[in-house]
């Protein structure tokens, strides 16, 4: 039974003021692992202070201390991986391939953060101008439950790069994560106040960081709702706002595309990290005249799907994160159904041989209209839409028929013609017949995706503010 009874404040662990105490919970059976006790508003003010108190010589340090600073903390974090696939495994139920993945990348954003630091442009010449990128000040960084260890460790890695110090608030529901990493960060030694970390809800500890008038930057990853109200608070002090939310990501397959391969790709993408990844691409969109050829190949593809045991090597799909997502997920899936698509696969209840657990079938619809709920609205979980389009202007006019614009897919034998028709995608990342990771790329989406960009130059100009400096000819 794991017992947290800390947070992280200005170098030290403390006991929180707060007394509420949180179970958690395998969602692989159900059964409680431990519990811990959260944090309140007067923790997230007592670590904004420690920041706040840190930053003016924090800010001062060169790149060269900063990149000392950086190696550090990697080396911290790379030692506790094993530690940390265990629990990620536990306590949120990645499929293992997945969990060791989720596992390494908090080392590995490290690096590429340094990678990026090395070469940033801190000052440059603007005309007779000289244009210097100063560190915002204390930076608020919430980070959500489907890869908790990884955003903390990107975040806090670029705020540090730009000379801002931290108060980050992890979610309270990756509180055995939130501990590995916090453990590894204090043993790489960094000074104190520059990360502060305070796990609780987000109407107590997110909402005085987003109101504090000590605070400067907010970078939010999570829901959409939520970003907005992030966004509206932190109106009042014009504080600097990243915001990186929710998508409905389409993946268009083009005419010419095979339809085995198409559809593996596809169902890939739709149901990476077990379907609670905001840029799953959710909406696949098919031409017309093939329509019956790529049903019955996504069907194959989704059916090859396994869920179960986390643990186990042939484990696809893992359980949804707790029973509210679960239960968020059915009512989807019931949606559907009454909105009239039509299941090929999967549907409502348990997979077959699961009865205790969040798990989900693997679902795939077609027949779905872009006016369905199922087709508009987030679900975040394993539940894929077949939409089919006559011709290619339909086809970009559907991708684009969506608040959101965060990541699409296009799918095509000829790739020049693929890229073409990604290029006219709203989305702030399009893929072409690939779902591989660009670390130095911008990440960010359109519409209700957010606001901002992070990773890459960008991810670090977004703690900064230019100065320009002229003196007389």
């Amino acid at each position: 039974m794991h017992i947290i009874e800390h947070i992280y404040i200005n170098g030290r662990f403390v006991t929180p003021a707060g007394n509420e105490w949180l179970e958690m919970i395998n969602p692989a059976d159900g059964s409680v692992i431990g519990k811990a006790r959260l944090a309140n508003e007067q923790d997230a003010e007592r670590a904004i202070a420690a920041a706040h108190a840190a930053f003016p010589a924090y800010a001062r340090t060169s790149v060269a201390e900063r990149i000392t600073l950086l190696k550090k903390m990697h080396d911290a974090v790379k030692s506790c991986e094993t530690e940390l696939y265990a629990a990620v495994l536990e306590e949120y139920g990645a499929p293992a391939s997945r969990s060791q993945w989720m596992a390494r990348y908090p080392a590995d954003v490290i690096l590429q953060v340094m990678q990026e630091l090395e070469q940033y442009p801190f000052s440059q010449q603007a005309g007779r101008a000289h244009v210097q990128m100063l560190p915002l000040g204390v930076a608020g960084l919430i980070t959500p439950w489907n890869s908790n260890a990884g955003f903390i460790c990107h975040k806090l890695a670029t705020a540090l790069a730009a000379g801002c110090t931290t108060v980050i608030k992890p979610s309270e529901f990756s509180l055995l994560q939130t501990e590995v990493i916090t453990q590894a960060l204090h043993r790489a030694g960094l000074p104190d106040g520059l990360f502060n970390i305070v796990t609780g809800r987000g109407a107590e500890v997110g909402d005085a960081i987003s109101r504090s008038p000590l605070v400067a930057k907010i970078s939010f990853t999570g829901s959409t709702a939520t970003g907005k109200t992030i966004l509206r608070t932190a109106a009042e002090t014009f504080k600097r706002v990243t915001l990186e939310l929710g998508g409905k990501s389409p993946t268009l397959i083009l005419p010419d595309a095979d339809a085995t391969s198409a559809a593996e790709l596809a169902v890939q993408a739709g149901f990476i990290n077990s379907g609670q990844a905001c840029i799953a691409g959710t909406r696949i969109l098919v031409p017309e005249a093939r329509k019956a050829e790529f049903e019955q190949a996504l069907t194959r593809a989704v059916a090859a799907q396994c869920s179960g045991d986390p643990a186990s090597p042939a484990t696809t799909i893992g359980p949804m994160v707790n029973e509210k997502q679960w239960q968020r997920v059915q009512h989807y899936i019931g949606l559907g159904e009454q909105e009239g698509a039509r299941i090929l696969s999967g549907g409502l209840g348990r997979p077959q041989g699961l009865t205790h657990g969040w798990y989900i079938k693997p679902t795939l619809f077609s027949d779905v209209t872009p006016q369905m709920q199922i087709a508009r609205e987030e679900i975040f979980g394993p539940v894929l839409s077949i939409m089919s389009y006559r011709d290619e202007a339909e086809a970009i006019a559907i991708a684009n028929d969506t608040d959101y614009g965060l990541s699409a897919l296009v799918i095509g034998a000829d790739e020049q013609h693929a890229r073409a028709v990604g290029e006219q995608i709203l989305a702030g990342r399009v893929m072409i017949n690939t779902l591989a990771h660009e670390p130095r790329a911008p990440f960010g989406g359109f519409g209700h995706s957010g606001m901002g960009r992070e990773m890459g130059q960008w991810g670090i100009s977004a703690f900064l503010e230019p100065r320009a400096v002229t003196v007389a000819c």
